[in-house]
């Protein structure tokens, strides 16, 4: 088998070998040996980068990501964690386009005052409502967490 030097994994993974000595020291991934003092990694370390790397931008921590690797180093994804964050990905999406609908309106409205414009006003009340059901939520996540 052929090992990745640690300046090849860095290349091919565009990830810095400062982070690739922190994932090693916090289990995310392992070295296999080394060539004087510099690591030398199995080849599947790239795909496990990869996975990393998007778990992250899901905004798994990296204490998650690492419970989805098995003590092989091999993924094991749970699925109904995985659903739970594409749901909430997709409750953001909608926000995110909420957001961006009022502010071109806001940007594009013909009407001398925002305040005049009921559309505007509309677009402000349901934001409003969402945003209270969105910090009731949290806030109710907050404690059933602190239950546990």
């Amino acid at each position: 088998m052929k090992f990745l030097d640690i300046g090849e994994v860095t290349a091919k993974s565009a990830v810095k070998p400062s982070a690739l000595r922190y994932y090693e020291e916090i289990g995310l991934i392992s070295s296999s040996a080394r060539n004087g003092l510099r690591r030398q990694f199995p080849p599947e370390v790239l795909l496990q980068l990869k996975l990393i790397a998007m778990g992250k931008s899901a905004g798994f921590s990296l204490e998650e990501i690492a419970g989805m690797f098995g003590s092989n180093g091999l993924p094991d994804l749970p699925r109904v964690v995985l659903h739970q964050k594409a749901d909430a990905i997709d409750r953001q999406i909608k926000e995110l386009t909420a957001l961006r609908d009022t502010l071109r309106h806001v940007a594009d409205c013909p009407a001398p005052s925002h305040l005049e414009c009921a559309t505007f006003r509309r677009l402000v009340e349901v934001a409003g409502k969402r945003n209270i059901l969105h910090a009731k939520k949290k806030t109710a996540t907050t404690k059933a967490t602190k239950q546990r």
